[in-house]
């Protein structure tokens, strides 16, 4: 069993480098998607996204419960491809339909602080290969709100426990591979 975590920003080519790491793996692809068509241009990246998978592969469209999907889902004959880990922080964020303030301190949403264990737990606990996809947002500029800031902070957090779990950590730039951790993939 390896986890694989792959980072990287907007449009670097961590998705397809990923696609490439579980498609050559010799096991069942399960991708999980994490996205949710909440407007057009979301729904239309989606069915880009769709098209472009291979026909044998097998997706599963979790945009909260990834734990849950995980548990359900990872065998020791298969590889886990969840695309992607910052997408699904954000539907965590917003999932309790809460208001947020533009200035002072976030409090973590119940659904957010649930899951994300959860999730971590999962991680840990998978018998199968795991290759997992996550944007690095936080080498900019500090943005400007609350939520925002917030947001930052927690892909922060969560992509350092999830690399701590994985026993690779790949950044892609400009569709190149850069390890971080472990053995070259």
């Amino acid at each position: 069993m390896t986890r694989t975590l792959i980072l990287g920003g907007a449009r670097s080519g961590k998705s397809a480098h990923a696609e490439r790491l579980a498609g050559t793996s010799g096991k069942a692809v399960i991708y999980i998607a994490t996205a949710q068509a909440r407007d057009d241009e979301m729904a239309a990246r989606i069915e880009v996204h769709r098209q472009q998978r291979p026909a044998g592969w097998t997706t599963i469209e979790e945009p909260l419960a990834l734990g849950a999907a995980m548990r359900a889902h990872s065998r020791p004959d298969n590889v886990l491809l969840i695309d992607c880990l910052s997408v699904w922080l954000s539907n965590l964020l917003f999932a309790d339909g809460l208001d947020f303030p533009e200035v002072g301190r976030i409090t973590a949403p119940p659904t957010f602080v649930a899951q994300r264990t959860l999730f971590l737990q999962a991680l840990e606990q998978a018998p199968g290969d795991i290759v997992l996809v996550s944007n690095e947002v936080g080498m900019g500029i500090i943005p400007q709100g609350a939520i925002t800031r917030w947001y930052v902070d927690e892909a922060g957090r969560l992509n350092q426990a999830v690399a701590v779990v994985c026993e690779r950590a790949v950044w892609v730039a400009a569709g190149l591979p850069l390890m971080l951790k472990g053995a070259p993939c």
